[in-house]
């Protein structure tokens, strides 16, 4: 009996990994593209991630993503870094070039696929001050965001990430005033609020903070579980135009795989399956 072996093996490293859709969109983007691959997720605790590197150079792993907490220590790792996971010291998405193993970001692309309708965007406001925050802020500097404010529930966290982008920091106490006397073309939560499990049915902006603000503008959540958190319900209930982080993560996987097979994956049909399963 012959058995099919697949010619290209990829994978997702973080810990805890708990139910990623990564495998869900990569293995299905194999199958789409009639490539001989496959995706799986590889839990690994921090002491274990310089082996597994090791093994990726061994095994000529194809691709890897990178998660929580190994973004920013895997580079130490790399033989090089694209300009944007220097920039921002953090890693997602590991590829071969020629025999040089590549670390680059996705995230920041990821983040600004969704955004394309608000390129004369002038102001922001970003709830967090991790390093989905810092990504925010990459893309919202691509896209030409000047006036930008940045408010997390660690302050320290909050004013050295406002430094690093020359924007205004926030106390978290006061973003519901600063949206009431600025107003903002775009908000972003950056921070797991919301999210399913400890998080959920929690939000970073109250429903008056919305309806109080100086004008409306677009509200982006960053958590894709649920789809429709309370976050967005408060923006949509207040006039707000809504947009959901899974289209983040379809993008951001989706310029993955791009490195990785040089196959572009159709965002609309990876937006749809990734909806489906969460649903």
């Amino acid at each position: 009996m012959d058995i099919a072996v697949p010619t290209m093996l990829c994978g997702l490293i973080g810990h805890p990994l708990g139910h990623s859709l990564s495998p869900i969109l990569h293995n299905w983007g194999f199958k789409h593209c009639g490539l001989s691959g496959v995706y799986m997720a590889w839990d690994t605790p921090p002491e274990r991630l310089q082996n597994v590197i090791a093994a990726v150079r061994a095994l000529r792993i194809a691709g890897l993503s990178v998660t929580i907490p190994h973004k920013e220590a895997v580079l130490a790792l790399v033989d090089k870094k694209t300009p944007l996971a220097a920039a921002t010291g953090a890693a997602n998405t590991l590829f071969w070039e020629h025999d040089l193993l590549i670390a680059d970001n996705t995230d920041v692309e990821g983040f600004i696929a969704p955004l394309q309708a608000c390129k004369n965007a002038k102001t922001a406001l970003v709830l967090g001050s991790g390093g989905v925050a810092r990504a925010a802020l990459f893309g919202l500097e691509k896209l030409g965001v000047r006036n930008a404010a940045v408010c997390g529930r660690n302050p320290d966290a909050t004013r050295l990430l406002a430094d690093e982008f020359a924007v205004q920091a926030l106390e978290w106490e006061k973003r519901g005033q600063w949206l009431a006397d600025e107003g903002a073309d775009i908000v972003i939560n950056a921070t797991p609020l919301g999210m399913k499990g400890k998080f959920e049915g929690k939000s970073a902006l109250a429903a008056k903070h919305f309806t109080q603000a100086a004008r409306t503008g677009l509200a982006y959540d960053l958590v894709y579980t649920p789809a429709r958190t309370p976050f967005l319900e408060h923006a949509a209930n207040s006039g707000w135009k809504t947009q959901e982080g899974l289209a983040m993560l379809a993008a951001q996987g989706i310029a993955q795989f791009l490195r990785w097979t040089g196959r572009e994956l159709p965002f609309n049909d990876v937006f749809a399956l990734l909806r489906r399963r969460l649903a």
